[in-house]
């Protein structure tokens, strides 16, 4: 058996001679001294090669969209996109409908549903949280209610009762006590009152309604925004930080947000007041007294 393996050998290294010649005048053109191992090897090479190119353009090109078994190239970014259109539209319509429920509760006047009453459709379990508050922080929430509890807009001068005050139905609460710095000027595009009060000192919300924005921003900082009736909207800006969530219904002096200095546009404690009646900026101590 080997001395068979070793002549089955000797035949593959046996040299042969591959010679091209012309017909008509049988000159020799080529000449090649092969073997059949070489012929072999050399097959083996050229068939790797051409093997590693087509693994090479199935991997990394697009031809492989065309072979049986595999998905398109573009089909998974093309779904983590749908799911953040989905995302954003999810997102849009919850808005939408919390929008469309606040002005429902505005428009019902005196039937408006209390804070709460506005529930998601999902349910949670709520029994296993519990709330832990620190003893500074019920005594500073116990001293801001009881701050200025019942400052209500309210004068018996006569005089004080002049046309635009009468345009509303009944009194409103001032936001927060404090030195006015900068007052309503539409020409310079302020548009509303800055109102520099005590470090903490408490803001409260002007009338009853639901909260419309209540959200940070880069220039305002922390803003919150409430949809009162008579298609008044009351806004608040650069506060530290705020108490309550959009789609929240308040009453008038509830605590809704803590005086700060937050926002690129604020150069101190202080509080951006804005007033809009039919959505237009008016200038709040028209409406207020401060």
């Amino acid at each position: 058996m080997a001395e068979e393996k070793k002549k089955r050998f000797k035949k593959l290294r046996y040299k042969y001679r591959l010679v091209l010649m012309n017909d008509e005048n049988f000159e020799q053109r080529l000449s090649f001294r092969l073997s059949r191992l070489n012929v072999f090897t050399f097959l083996v090479a050229i068939s790797l090669f051409w093997i590693g190119i087509a693994l090479y353009a199935i991997a990394f090109t697009s031809l492989r969209e065309y072979i049986p078994g595999y998905t398109d190239t573009s089909i998974k970014p093309e779904i983590y996109r749908l799911n953040q259109s989905l995302d954003s539209l999810e997102s849009v319509l919850y808005q939408n409908n919390l929008y469309i429920n606040n002005i429902k509760l505005i428009l019902s006047g005196g039937d408006m549903q209390e804070e709460g009453a506005v529930k998601s459709t999902t349910t949670t379990n709520y029994d296993d949280i519990k709330n832990h508050k620190s003893k500074a922080d019920s005594l500073l929430r116990v001293e801001l209610e009881n701050q200025d509890k019942y400052n209500i807009y309210y004068h018996e001068t006569k005089d004080i009762y002049d046309v635009t005050f009468l345009k509303n139905t009944h009194v409103l609460f001032t936001p927060v006590n404090g030195i006015i710095t900068n007052r309503f000027n539409m020409s310079k595009s302020h548009l509303g009152i800055d109102i520099v009060a005590k470090r903490n000192d408490a803001i409260k919300a002007i009338d009853d309604g639901v909260v419309l924005l209540s959200e940070w921003t880069v220039n305002t900082g922390h803003i919150i925004a409430i949809q009162h009736a008579n298609n008044m909207i009351s806004v608040y800006k650069h506060n530290s930080s705020l108490l309550k969530k959009e789609g929240e219904y308040v009453n008038a002096g509830d605590l809704i947000a803590i005086i700060g200095n937050s926002g690129e546009l604020s150069s101190g404690p202080h509080l951006h007041f804005e007033l809009w009646i039919n959505g237009a900026a008016v200038d709040p101590l028209k409406y207020i007294s401060f």
